[in-house]
């Protein structure tokens, strides 16, 4: 186990109680209810799951490639997603989606195209080919050596390619704020935390056993 969590005077058992009721989405409220012990001590050892997550996404996460699907949404606010690109009183994320396989999300400060570049050169191959709407930061993509196809959602115009589309990561973004939805409300400093969850949770959909998974993430 993580030493932080070896702190604790809780004994193995329980804690891999609290990995196991993390991993079926228990609150922290819900998990100390469940164990009778302090919420505080759930809260503290989410955090360092949560951490551990975020470490793991970061460091773990392979070069996307193949077909790749790129969009921003914005978190945060309470009325719906704008395609407009205010982000007062909302946090910008950037998603990337390889269709079929994982999402990479990032915490941006803008969407201008040269934040946007520099994630994208980072983490999509550039043999790939990129999938996003006619949002103008995303010109110059082929230039920058990307095949590349837009979609125009403004049109309502249906694409005579059935592949030209961004439905992965804008169905990512639903299943992300369904997600949030039940924490009611997140401190802004924690935020990056519970998005990096979200993440690891689409990204390990098919895993029968996310607490073991998670165990074994712990003690690496």
């Amino acid at each position: 186990m993580s030493r932080l969590i070896k702190k604790s005077k809780l004994a193995n058992s329980q804690i891999r109680k609290i990995i196991r009721y993390f991993a079926l989405e228990l609150t922290s409220l819900q998990c100390a209810k469940e164990l009778g012990i302090n919420r505080h001590t759930t809260d503290r050892i989410y955090e360092i799951i949560r951490a551990s997550i975020a470490y793991h996404c970061e460091t773990e996460q392979d070069i996307l490639s193949g077909e790749v699907e790129l969009d921003e949404s914005y978190f945060g606010d309470k009325r719906k997603y704008e395609r407009g690109r205010s982000v007062k009183q909302k946090v910008p994320v950037f998603g990337l989606l390889k269709r079929k396989g994982k999402v990479y999300t990032q915490i941006i400060p803008d969407v201008s195209r040269e934040t946007l570049i520099k994630i994208i050169r980072k983490k999509v191959d550039i043999n790939s080919i990129v999938y996003t709407d006619s949002w103008r930061s995303y010109d110059g993509l082929i230039l920058d050596g990307y095949k590349h196809y837009r979609i125009n959602h403004g049109k309502g115009i249906f694409a005579k390619n059935k592949k030209n589309h961004i439905n992965g990561i804008e169905s990512f973004w639903s299943y992300a704020k369904r997600k949030l939805v039940k924490h009611y409300g997140i401190p802004p400093a924690r935020f990056y935390l519970y998005l990096k969850e979200i993440e690891f949770r689409f990204n390990h959909r098919d895993c029968q056993n996310l607490a073991q998974l998670i165990e074994k993430m712990l003690i690496s």
